[in-house]
C-alpha cells in the first residue's frame, strides 16, 4: 500500500512541479519541442529515402536472351532452373511474337520494320526480378553459363552504380537518424538537469525530513515524463498536417511519377508515435539520471 501511495503522490507533485516552476519546465519543453522536432523531419525524410530506394531497386532485373534453337522442353526445363536460383523473385517469360507486338504497339516505327522481316529477329527471353538489387550481377552470372542462354544483361555498370549509391544513402540515413536521437537525448537531459539543480534546495529539505531516495526521484521522473510528452505534441502535430499538406500539394511523387513518396496515412501516425515514446522516455531516464547523479542522491 505504502508503494502505491509514493506513487500516486509521485505523480501528483509532478504535475504540480511542472506548473509551480514553470518558466524551468517551459525551458524544457520548448528544448524537448525543437530537438523532436528535427528527429521527425529526418524520419520522414529518412522513412522516404529507404522507401524510394527500394522501389527503384524493385525496377531493376535481368534480361535472359535464349538461344535461338531452343525448344519449348529446353524453355520449361532453363524455367525451373532459374527459379531455384537463391535469391530469384519473378521469371517472366516472353517471346519473341509477345515482345514483337509490344514494341509494335510502344511505336509504329517498330511495327515497320517487323513487317520487313518474314520471321521475328527477336528472341525468346526471361525477365528476372531478384529479392536484392545487389544479387543483380551474381545471378546474371550464374544464369549465362546455363545451356540455351544467349545472354543475361541487367545494365551492368550503371545498375552498380546505382545499387551502391542506394545503399550509402540507406546507411547515411539510418545514422543520421540515431545520430540526431542521441543528441536529442543529451540536449533534453542536460535541459532538465539544469532545471533540477536550480531547485536542489527542494531536494535537500525532502532529504532532511527522512524522503527515502525512491521517493525524492519518482517525482522528478515523472515530471520529466511528462516535459517530454508535452514537448512532443507540437512535433506531432506539425508532421501529421504538415506531411499530409506536401503528400497532396505534390501529387504523392517528386518530381516524377517514378519518384513516389509514402501515403502520409499510418505512416505519419507510427512517426507520430515514435516521436512520443521517444519525448517520455528520455524526459523520464533524463530525470533520473539528473536527480541520482548530477546531485548525487
Amino acid at each position: 500500500m505504502k508503494a502505491f501511495r509514493i506513487f500516486f503522490r509521485s505523480i501528483r507533485d509532478a504535475f504540480k512541479s511542472v506548473f509551480r516552476n514553470f518558466s524551468l519546465s517551459m525551458a524544457s519543453i520548448l528544448c524537448a519541442t525543437i530537438t523532436l522536432m528535427v528527429v521527425a523531419i529526418s524520419l520522414l525524410i529518412a522513412g522516404n529515402v529507404n522507401s524510394i530506394t527500394k522501389d527503384l531497386e524493385s525496377e531493376l532485373s535481368i534480361v535472359v536472351y535464349l538461344e535461338e534453337s531452343a525448344k519449348e522442353d529446353d524453355i520449361s526445363f532453363l524455367e525451373s532452373k532459374i527459379k531455384a536460383i537463391k535469391g530469384v523473385e519473378e521469371v517472366i517469360y516472353k517471346s519473341n511474337e509477345e515482345r514483337e507486338l509490344e514494341m509494335s504497339e510502344y511505336s509504329s516505327s517498330y511495327a515497320t520494320i517487323f513487317e520487313s522481316y518474314e520471321d521475328s529477329p527477336l528472341l525468346n527471353t526471361f525477365i528476372i526480378t531478384v529479392d536484392d538489387a545487389e544479387k543483380l550481377n551474381s545471378i546474371a552470372e550464374e544464369i549465362k553459363v546455363m545451356d540455351n542462354v544467349e545472354s543475361a544483361l541487367y545494365g551492368e555498370n550503371s545498375v552498380d552504380t546505382i545499387v551502391e549509391a542506394f545503399s550509402f544513402i540507406e546507411k547515411v540515413t539510418i545514422i543520421v537518424v540515431i545520430a540526431l536521437v542521441f543528441v536529442t537525448a543529451f540536449l533534453i537531459t542536460n535541459t532538465i538537469k539544469l532545471a533540477i539543480y536550480a531547485r536542489r534546495s527542494e531536494i535537500e529539505i525532502m532529504r532532511l525530513v527522512g524522503a527515502s531516495n525512491m521517493a525524492i526521484k519518482l517525482p522528478f521522473v515523472f515530471e520529466g515524463f511528462i516535459i517530454g510528452i508535452l514537448g512532443s505534441f507540437i512535433p506531432i502535430i506539425i508532421i501529421i498536417y504538415g506531411y499530409i499538406i506536401i503528400y497532396e500539394k505534390m501529387g504523392g511523387h517528386i518530381i516524377s511519377n517514378i519518384v513516389n513518396l509514402i501515403n502520409p496515412y499510418n505512416f505519419v501516425f507510427d512517426v507520430g508515435i515514435i516521436i512520443l515514446l521517444l519525448g517520455a522516455i528520455i524526459g523520464m531516464f533524463g530525470s533520473l539520471n539528473a536527480v541520482r547523479k548530477y546531485l548525487k542522491i
